[in-house]
């Protein structure tokens, strides 16, 4: 061959071997390129987090309802993931959303009650979700984002004094608050009687009838001189009792207008809450937070008040659903989350925000009106509701849409908790996770994008209130689903007694009724616990039960002693707590939030 035929292919293949290491350059360019593109999306995205409160999983149209129009919440299902085991960190509102906001169980913040009152209920009591811990908003606050809570926040607000704002959002990592500090109670709209007074009397008559007996027999055994008291310290006692007496009463009278109250950030805005429009008010002030936000990453917690009663719904979805007052108020709720996506498509962030909804707890089945109207909602076929541990009480809707990034249209059938939450926007924010403490939660993206089949959650921990209730166990070479129940509240449908006669179960004493051996069922058999298994039934009963309760002894020896933060001391109202936008001899009275146009309202 001559020698420019070799020379020739030798420089032929130096040149393809130049053209090849150009194009691998490309080739590693284009992939850093991707990555980075991808790093981008995945990273620091928008967050709405939409919490409904007391919705049952089974008033939604993708958690199989029929007969409800929820299309805007479906949407979130069609186009984002279904969680079908989504559980609260427990079946009421504090304790629950303490737990969320922090990925804790709320036994670790002493937001668990070992009193028979689990939730606060008033403005002016001391307790509240401690300034120690951290929250997922604090955490987003320091990577940037512009934080804000729209809506119920139920985790107290002052410690010493009306205006120390010790436990408000603002002081655990929202920039923004527009909303209610406690809850939505029957007292604060007229005409829908007091579920809070029905409770206080029956605690409250005894010891004042025995005071006003203890009162007048000092007084009359003092004059006919039986007792020699110095009638100076008998006046002091008797101006105490009297002075207590009355603060009661009067508070009592007066609780509207001192616990039923709007906010924007510390101050007040409308004392007494009124009703009218209040949906659209909330929606309106999360659009404007949104199209305040278009250029800087955001975290929008959008916290309803529906469906807790007092049930309302604005003029234009009044008496359109097929469940009354209640179907009502789901619909209007539904509307707006269609507000909430629409505003985003309109300024093309959906493909940039993950939205997430899902109920603080399941549907409050004993809420009754003093009619007779049921004003709870419908957990499916699941047993109990709010309070409970049973599944209606905790198993919530789980709704997760992130187009792009997530997979549409799936369903995960794996237990996964609102505690979850807190790792997985953390992450996404690219912060960093607490490492003084427990996180109870787990990352979701992994599940959510399909990467893992099996959940990180091997076990739960049921609590009701601070009493340690139940405990899921999701095997990791099983499908099975094994759920232990250590005690039961007194609850029973059939006869309206138990819980139904004192509006919500209670955690303890005579309220319940404990199970030895405890009752077991496997939710991948029977999600409705009708049936508990037995060891005649179950061959594994006596080894499921040992492995679970080791799992307990662990568990218990990661808490530690913390404040009681729903303690009596902390829930009694504090007059020198009571905040009012007015003199609180003149019923604290203001209403600068009516004076601005409501939204169009589209229903159907």
């Amino acid at each position: 061959m001559h020698p420019r035929g070799v020379v020739g292919v030798r420089g032929t293949r130096l040149i393809l071997a130049h053209v090849s290491r150009k194009k691998m350059r490309l080739l590693l360019f284009l992939v850093i390129c991707q990555c980075a593109i991808n790093s981008v999306k995945t990273h620091n995205p928008n967050v709405i987090l939409l919490m409904a409160d007391d919705l049952g999983i089974g008033d939604l149209g993708c958690y199989g309802n029929r007969t409800l129009r929820t299309s805007n919440i479906d949407r979130l299902a069609e186009e984002g993931v279904t969680l079908t085991q989504h559980i609260a960190a427990s079946p009421l509102c504090t304790p629950s959303r303490a737990a969320f906001l922090t990925g804790r169980y709320p036994i670790r913040s002493g937001m668990a009650a070992f009193s028979r009152v689990g939730v606060f209920l008033f403005s002016a009591s001391s307790g509240g979700l401690p300034s120690e811990e951290v929250t997922f908003s604090k955490l987003l606050k320091q990577r940037g984002y512009a934080t804000a809570l729209i809506g119920k926040w139920h985790l107290g607000m002052n410690c010493e004094s009306s205006n120390d704002f010790c436990h408000h959002p603002l002081s655990h990592g929202f920039d923004y608050f527009y909303g209610l500090t406690v809850t939505n109670f029957r007292d604060c709209k007229p005409g829908q009687g007091s579920v809070f007074l029905k409770g206080v009397q029956k605690s409250l008559v005894i010891p004042i009838q025995i005071t006003g007996i203890t009162l007048v027999s000092l007084a009359i055994v003092q004059y006919i001189g039986l007792l020699k008291v110095p009638f100076q310290a008998l006046g002091y006692c008797l101006l105490i009792a009297a002075i207590s007496l009355a603060v009661l009463i009067f508070f009592f009278y007066h609780f509207r207008h001192l616990n039923c109250f709007l906010m924007r950030d510390h101050q007040i805005i409308q004392q007494p809450l009124s009703y009218e429009n209040l949906t659209q008010r909330l929606t309106k002030e999360a659009m404007q937070f949104i199209r305040r936000n278009t250029d800087t990453p955001f975290l929008l917690f959008l916290s309803y008040l529906h469906v807790h009663t007092a049930l309302y719904a604005s003029k234009n979805f009044r008496g359109k659903s097929k469940h009354g007052l209640y179907g009502d108020a789901v619909e209007e709720m539904d509307w707006s989350v269609g507000q909430v996506l629409d505003v985003l498509e309109k300024y093309n962030l959906s493909d940039k925000t993950l939205v997430y909804f899902t109920s603080d707890q399941g549907a409050h089945v004993e809420e009754i009106s003093s009619s007779g109207e049921v004003h709870g909602g419908y957990n499916g076929i699941y047993k109990g509701g709010k309070s409970m541990n049973w599944e209606g009480g905790i198993r919530v809707p789980g709704l997760l849409r992130w187009p792009g990034v997530i997979q549409a249209g799936a369903y995960i059938d794996e237990p996964t908790s609102n505690m979850d939450i807190f790792p997985t926007i953390v992450k996404l924010a690219e912060a960093q996770l607490p490492s003084d403490r427990i996180i109870d939660g787990h990352d979701l993206m992994p599940l959510l994008q399909g990467k893992v089949t099996r959940s990180k959650h091997e076990f739960l921990f049921h609590y009701c209130n601070a009493y340690l209730n139940a405990v899921r166990w999701h095997p990791g070479n099983s499908e099975s689903v094994w759920k232990v129940i250590f005690f039961t509240p007194n609850f029973s449908p059939e006869d309206s007694n138990g819980c139904y006669d004192s509006h919500v179960c209670f955690c303890h004493g005579g309220f319940i009724t404990q199970h030895d051996p405890p009752l077991l069922f496997d939710l991948s058999r029977d999600p409705e616990e009708k049936v508990p298994l037995t060891p005649e039934t179950e061959s594994r009963f006596y080894e499921i039960l040992r492995v679970i309760h080791l799992a307990v002894d662990n568990h218990t020896r990661s808490l530690h002693p913390v404040p009681d933060q729903l303690s009596w001391d902390n829930l009694l109202w504090k007059p020198w707590l009571q905040v009012c936008c007015s003199s609180l001899f003149q019923s604290c009275y203001c209403d600068y939030d009516s004076e601005g146009r409501p939204l169009e309202v589209r229903s159907g």
